[in-house]
């Protein structure tokens, strides 16, 4: 009868590891996910107090795009030439708004499309926590949720912008 008892707890105890192991790493993952959306996500919705404008853009080279900034908000300066990431914006000659990250010439874009492009990452994560809630903790209807979330909020930012 002992045997059968250690062979139960050790069961028990591995099953307890696995399910603590797989469960520290999909919260890892989500935690990276909103840490990485956290740097680009703070100027697009906490906008109150930073410099807003327009951006219309004149040349896009590598990642980059260039253009001249219109301030839209009191304190704003204007500027000859502000950088965005090309991947927000595609279309030569097109007019943006944005926020100016404070210290720099890099802005971001606002609105709906900035909001969703800026949680991106978090989307990523999302995807990646879902196989890993589904193969390491057996919960497949939170890994459908999850990887459900994920696919939405990639799925409207691609469409947004």
């Amino acid at each position: 009868m002992s045997a059968l008892t250690s062979r139960r707890s050790a069961a028990s105890a591995l099953r307890f590891g696995r399910l603590a192991a797989m469960g520290t790493v999909a919260a890892l993952i989500l935690i990276a996910g909103v840490w990485a959306s956290w740097g680009t996500a703070q100027h697009v919705m906490l906008t109150k107090g930073r410099e807003r404008g327009t951006m219309t853009v004149q040349a896009c080279a590598d990642d980059r795009c260039t253009g001249p900034y219109t301030p839209a908000s009191e304190g704003s300066r204007a500027r000859d030439r502000v950088t965005i990431q090309s991947t927000v914006v595609a279309k030569k000659g097109q007019t943006y708004a944005v926020v100016v990250k404070p210290g720099s010439d890099d802005v971001v874009r606002t609105g709906p499309g900035g909001v969703l492009y800026a949680w991106v990452p978090l989307g990523g994560a999302l995807l990646l926590a879902s196989v890993v809630v589904a193969g390491g903790l057996r919960l497949t209807r939170l890994a459908w949720v999850l990887g459900g979330a994920g696919l939405a909020l990639l799925t409207a930012a691609f469409v947004a912008l």
